[in-house]
Protein backbone atom coordinates (compact mmCIF):
# COMPACT_ATOMS: atom_id res chain seq x y z
CA UNK A 1 0.00 0.00 0.00
CA UNK A 2 1.45 3.32 -0.81
CA UNK A 3 2.59 5.47 1.85
CA UNK A 4 -0.52 7.81 3.15
CA UNK A 5 -0.16 11.63 2.88
CA UNK A 6 2.17 13.64 5.67
CA UNK A 7 0.09 16.77 6.61
CA UNK A 8 2.26 19.41 5.41
CA UNK A 9 1.33 21.77 8.68
CA UNK A 10 1.80 19.06 11.50
CA UNK A 11 3.40 16.47 10.25
CA UNK A 12 1.01 14.18 10.80
CA UNK A 13 0.30 11.05 8.99
CA UNK A 14 -3.55 11.31 7.37
CA UNK A 15 -5.74 8.56 6.85
CA UNK A 16 -5.88 8.51 3.46
CA UNK A 17 -9.27 10.09 3.31
CA UNK A 18 -10.04 13.67 1.27
CA UNK A 19 -13.78 15.06 0.96
CA UNK A 20 -13.33 18.55 -0.89
CA UNK A 21 -9.61 18.82 -0.39
CA UNK A 22 -9.99 18.81 3.16
CA UNK A 23 -8.40 15.45 4.69
CA UNK A 24 -8.24 13.64 8.18
CA UNK A 25 -5.19 13.19 10.24
CA UNK A 26 -4.56 9.90 11.23
CA UNK A 27 -4.29 11.12 15.21
CA UNK A 28 -4.67 7.96 17.72
CA UNK A 29 -7.54 8.48 20.03
CA UNK A 30 -6.63 9.76 23.67
CA UNK A 31 -5.62 7.16 26.34
CA UNK A 32 -7.95 8.32 28.63
CA UNK A 33 -11.18 7.22 25.94
CA UNK A 34 -9.29 4.26 25.01
CA UNK A 35 -9.02 3.24 28.48
CA UNK A 36 -13.01 4.26 29.31
CA UNK A 37 -13.89 2.32 26.22
CA UNK A 38 -12.39 -0.91 27.60
CA UNK A 39 -14.22 -0.30 30.79
CA UNK A 40 -17.73 -0.03 29.27
CA UNK A 41 -16.67 -3.16 27.16
CA UNK A 42 -15.80 -4.84 30.97
CA UNK A 43 -19.00 -3.29 32.59
CA UNK A 44 -21.47 -4.61 29.79
CA UNK A 45 -19.90 -8.27 30.28
CA UNK A 46 -19.79 -7.79 34.28
CA UNK A 47 -23.54 -6.83 33.81
CA UNK A 48 -24.81 -9.56 31.31
CA UNK A 49 -23.58 -12.14 33.69
CA UNK A 50 -25.08 -10.18 36.85
CA UNK A 51 -28.30 -9.82 35.56
CA UNK A 52 -30.73 -10.81 33.27
CA UNK A 53 -29.79 -9.61 29.63
CA UNK A 54 -29.89 -12.15 26.77
CA UNK A 55 -33.28 -13.07 25.21
CA UNK A 56 -34.56 -16.15 24.92
CA UNK A 57 -37.22 -18.32 23.44
CA UNK A 58 -38.93 -18.58 26.07
CA UNK A 59 -37.33 -16.40 28.55
CA UNK A 60 -33.68 -14.66 29.31
CA UNK A 61 -30.87 -14.89 30.93
CA UNK A 62 -31.76 -14.83 34.98
CA UNK A 63 -28.08 -13.43 36.19
CA UNK A 64 -26.40 -14.66 39.17
CA UNK A 65 -27.76 -12.44 40.90
CA UNK A 66 -31.32 -13.05 40.41
CA UNK A 67 -32.68 -9.65 39.71
CA UNK A 68 -35.66 -8.46 38.20
CA UNK A 69 -37.41 -5.36 38.22
CA UNK A 70 -41.25 -7.28 39.37
CA UNK A 71 -39.18 -8.60 42.08
CA UNK A 72 -37.90 -4.87 43.51
CA UNK A 73 -41.91 -4.10 42.51
CA UNK A 74 -43.64 -6.88 44.03
CA UNK A 75 -40.98 -6.07 47.29
CA UNK A 76 -41.70 -2.13 47.25
CA UNK A 77 -45.62 -3.33 47.37
CA UNK A 78 -45.36 -6.19 49.79
CA UNK A 79 -43.75 -3.37 52.35
CA UNK A 80 -46.75 -0.83 51.65
CA UNK A 81 -49.22 -3.37 51.89
CA UNK A 82 -47.61 -4.54 55.16
CA UNK A 83 -47.69 -1.00 56.73
CA UNK A 84 -51.37 -0.46 55.65
CA UNK A 85 -52.19 -3.54 57.39
CA UNK A 86 -51.91 -2.39 60.75
CA UNK A 87 -54.74 0.85 59.60
CA UNK A 88 -56.92 -1.88 57.41
CA UNK A 89 -56.90 -4.18 60.59
CA UNK A 90 -58.26 -1.09 62.73
CA UNK A 91 -60.96 -0.23 59.90
CA UNK A 92 -62.15 -3.70 59.97
CA UNK A 93 -62.62 -4.15 63.98
CA UNK A 94 -63.90 -0.10 64.15
CA UNK A 95 -67.47 1.21 63.58
CA UNK A 96 -67.52 3.59 61.58
CA UNK A 97 -68.68 6.46 63.51
CA UNK A 98 -66.04 5.55 65.71
CA UNK A 99 -63.31 5.84 62.45
CA UNK A 100 -64.54 9.62 62.76
CA UNK A 101 -63.20 10.07 65.98
CA UNK A 102 -59.64 8.47 66.00
CA UNK A 103 -57.80 11.46 63.72
CA UNK A 104 -55.00 9.02 62.16
CA UNK A 105 -57.24 5.88 61.32
CA UNK A 106 -59.69 8.96 59.50
CA UNK A 107 -57.13 10.39 57.48
CA UNK A 108 -56.07 6.93 56.18
CA UNK A 109 -59.76 5.86 55.45
CA UNK A 110 -60.16 9.21 53.79
CA UNK A 111 -57.06 8.91 51.33
CA UNK A 112 -58.54 4.88 51.29
CA UNK A 113 -61.77 5.46 49.87
CA UNK A 114 -60.42 8.60 47.64
CA UNK A 115 -58.66 6.20 45.89
CA UNK A 116 -61.48 3.32 45.85
CA UNK A 117 -63.89 5.80 44.39
CA UNK A 118 -61.52 6.62 41.69
CA UNK A 119 -61.81 3.11 40.28
CA UNK A 120 -64.79 2.44 40.99
CA UNK A 121 -67.25 5.33 41.04
CA UNK A 122 -66.35 8.15 38.61
CA UNK A 123 -67.53 6.46 35.71
CA UNK A 124 -71.00 7.14 36.90
CA UNK A 125 -70.43 10.18 39.73
CA UNK A 126 -67.80 11.74 37.96
CA UNK A 127 -64.12 12.58 38.79
CA UNK A 128 -65.79 15.19 41.40
CA UNK A 129 -68.40 12.86 42.64
CA UNK A 130 -71.04 15.52 40.74
CA UNK A 131 -72.92 13.38 39.03
CA UNK A 132 -74.69 13.64 36.18
CA UNK A 133 -77.90 13.35 33.82
CA UNK A 134 -79.70 10.38 36.57
CA UNK A 135 -76.37 9.82 38.75
CA UNK A 136 -76.79 11.46 41.66
CA UNK A 137 -74.13 14.14 42.65
CA UNK A 138 -72.79 13.48 46.09
CA UNK A 139 -71.74 16.62 46.91
CA UNK A 140 -75.11 18.23 47.77
CA UNK A 141 -77.72 17.58 50.71
CA UNK A 142 -80.17 15.63 48.54
CA UNK A 143 -79.93 12.07 49.93
CA UNK A 144 -82.66 9.88 48.55
CA UNK A 145 -82.02 7.06 51.49
CA UNK A 146 -80.10 9.37 54.23
CA UNK A 147 -77.24 11.23 54.16
CA UNK A 148 -75.43 9.97 57.43
CA UNK A 149 -72.29 8.12 56.54
CA UNK A 150 -73.69 4.66 58.19
CA UNK A 151 -76.94 5.30 55.63
CA UNK A 152 -74.27 5.63 53.15
CA UNK A 153 -72.30 2.73 54.33
CA UNK A 154 -75.60 0.67 53.53
CA UNK A 155 -76.29 2.20 50.41
CA UNK A 156 -72.91 1.35 48.99
CA UNK A 157 -72.74 -2.39 50.29
CA UNK A 158 -76.15 -3.36 48.83
CA UNK A 159 -77.15 -1.01 46.10
CA UNK A 160 -80.14 0.46 44.83
CA UNK A 161 -82.48 -2.16 42.70
CA UNK A 162 -79.23 -4.32 42.48
CA UNK A 163 -79.16 -8.13 42.38
CA UNK A 164 -78.32 -8.09 46.24
CA UNK A 165 -81.14 -9.72 48.27
CA UNK A 166 -80.62 -6.65 50.90
CA UNK A 167 -80.43 -3.80 48.22
CA UNK A 168 -82.36 -0.85 48.67
CA UNK A 169 -85.73 -0.68 46.56
CA UNK A 170 -88.50 1.89 45.90
CA UNK A 171 -90.78 1.70 42.80
CA UNK A 172 -92.24 5.00 41.43
CA UNK A 173 -95.65 3.53 39.60
CA UNK A 174 -96.67 4.84 36.64
CA UNK A 175 -99.24 7.11 36.93
CA UNK A 176 -100.35 6.81 33.19
CA UNK A 177 -102.47 4.26 33.76
CA UNK A 178 -103.92 5.72 36.48
CA UNK A 179 -104.77 9.76 35.97
CA UNK A 180 -105.50 11.85 32.55
CA UNK A 181 -102.44 13.27 30.42
CA UNK A 182 -104.20 16.46 31.69
CA UNK A 183 -103.76 15.85 35.54
CA UNK A 184 -100.66 14.97 34.71
CA UNK A 185 -100.04 18.20 33.51
CA UNK A 186 -101.42 20.07 36.79
CA UNK A 187 -99.38 17.55 39.06
CA UNK A 188 -96.11 18.75 36.93
CA UNK A 189 -97.43 22.44 37.27
CA UNK A 190 -97.96 22.10 41.09
CA UNK A 191 -94.36 20.69 41.98
CA UNK A 192 -92.50 22.90 40.21
CA UNK A 193 -94.62 25.67 41.73
CA UNK A 194 -92.84 24.62 44.65
CA UNK A 195 -89.93 26.01 44.05
CA UNK A 196 -90.23 28.35 41.02
CA UNK A 197 -93.13 29.43 39.17
CA UNK A 198 -94.62 27.33 36.92
CA UNK A 199 -95.55 28.38 32.86
CA UNK A 200 -99.51 28.44 34.19
CA UNK A 201 -100.71 29.46 37.26
CA UNK A 202 -104.02 27.77 36.87
CA UNK A 203 -103.09 24.64 37.00
CA UNK A 204 -101.10 24.42 40.41
CA UNK A 205 -104.05 24.19 42.46
CA UNK A 206 -105.75 21.29 40.80
CA UNK A 207 -102.41 19.41 40.69
CA UNK A 208 -101.73 20.60 44.41
CA UNK A 209 -105.06 18.11 45.20
CA UNK A 210 -103.79 15.68 42.81
CA UNK A 211 -100.86 15.44 44.15
CA UNK A 212 -102.05 15.08 47.93
CA UNK A 213 -104.43 12.32 46.45
CA UNK A 214 -101.64 10.43 44.89
CA UNK A 215 -98.24 11.16 45.80
CA UNK A 216 -98.16 12.51 49.32
CA UNK A 217 -98.32 9.12 50.92
CA UNK A 218 -94.62 8.72 49.28
CA UNK A 219 -93.36 11.87 48.96
CA UNK A 220 -95.19 13.77 52.06
CA UNK A 221 -97.87 15.82 52.30
CA UNK A 222 -95.18 19.14 51.37
CA UNK A 223 -93.15 17.00 49.06
CA UNK A 224 -89.99 16.73 51.21
CA UNK A 225 -89.74 12.96 50.17
CA UNK A 226 -88.96 10.14 52.82
CA UNK A 227 -85.76 8.55 52.72
CA UNK A 228 -86.49 5.59 54.59
CA UNK A 229 -88.24 4.37 51.06
CA UNK A 230 -85.59 5.99 48.81
CA UNK A 231 -88.77 9.10 47.90
CA UNK A 232 -86.92 11.91 46.77
CA UNK A 233 -87.49 15.63 48.08
CA UNK A 234 -89.38 17.44 45.25
CA UNK A 235 -89.07 20.98 47.10
CA UNK A 236 -85.35 21.47 47.29
CA UNK A 237 -84.55 22.20 43.50
CA UNK A 238 -82.32 19.79 43.20
CA UNK A 239 -83.34 17.00 40.32
CA UNK A 240 -82.08 13.64 39.10
CA UNK A 241 -84.14 13.09 36.39
CA UNK A 242 -84.87 16.46 35.00
CA UNK A 243 -86.31 19.76 36.49
CA UNK A 244 -88.28 21.17 33.46
CA UNK A 245 -92.51 20.61 33.87
CA UNK A 246 -91.81 18.44 30.53
CA UNK A 247 -88.92 16.16 32.58
CA UNK A 248 -91.23 16.20 35.78
CA UNK A 249 -94.57 15.05 33.38
CA UNK A 250 -92.46 11.96 31.69
CA UNK A 251 -90.97 10.47 35.29
CA UNK A 252 -94.91 10.88 36.53
CA UNK A 253 -96.15 9.25 33.10
CA UNK A 254 -93.47 6.69 33.26
CA UNK A 255 -90.81 6.74 35.78
CA UNK A 256 -87.27 5.97 34.81
CA UNK A 257 -85.76 3.85 37.49
CA UNK A 258 -81.74 3.65 38.05
CA UNK A 259 -79.55 0.95 39.18
CA UNK A 260 -76.53 0.93 41.35
CA UNK A 261 -75.16 -1.94 41.67
CA UNK A 262 -74.18 -3.84 45.60
CA UNK A 263 -70.39 -3.72 46.16
CA UNK A 264 -70.86 -6.52 49.04
CA UNK A 265 -69.21 -9.14 46.74
CA UNK A 266 -67.07 -6.62 44.86
CA UNK A 267 -64.90 -4.62 47.40
CA UNK A 268 -64.28 -6.11 51.01
CA UNK A 269 -65.72 -3.97 53.82
CA UNK A 270 -63.07 -2.32 54.82
CA UNK A 271 -63.00 0.10 51.40
CA UNK A 272 -66.52 0.05 51.70
CA UNK A 273 -65.96 1.90 55.06
CA UNK A 274 -63.29 3.71 53.61
CA UNK A 275 -66.13 4.56 50.85
CA UNK A 276 -68.22 5.57 52.99
CA UNK A 277 -65.83 7.84 55.19
CA UNK A 278 -64.52 9.50 51.65
CA UNK A 279 -68.31 10.49 50.52
CA UNK A 280 -69.90 12.13 53.41
CA UNK A 281 -66.67 13.68 53.66
CA UNK A 282 -67.45 15.47 50.02
CA UNK A 283 -69.90 18.08 51.97
CA UNK A 284 -73.55 16.98 51.37
CA UNK A 285 -73.41 13.50 54.11
CA UNK A 286 -75.22 14.84 57.30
Amino acid sequence: MADKPIDELSGVETTGHEWDGIRELNNPMPRWWVWTFYATIAWAIGYAIAYPAWPMITGATKGVLGYTSRGELAEAVKIATDAQKVFKDKIAATSIEAIARDPQLLQFALDGGEAAFKVNCITCHGTGAMGGPGYPNLNDDDWLWGGTVDQIYQTIRYGVRSDHEETRTSEMPAFADMIEPGQIREVAAYVVSLTRKPSDQALVEPGRQLFADNCASCHGEKAEGNKDIGAPNLADAIWLKGDTEEAIARQVTAPRHGVMPAWANRLSDTTIKELAVYIHSLGGGQ
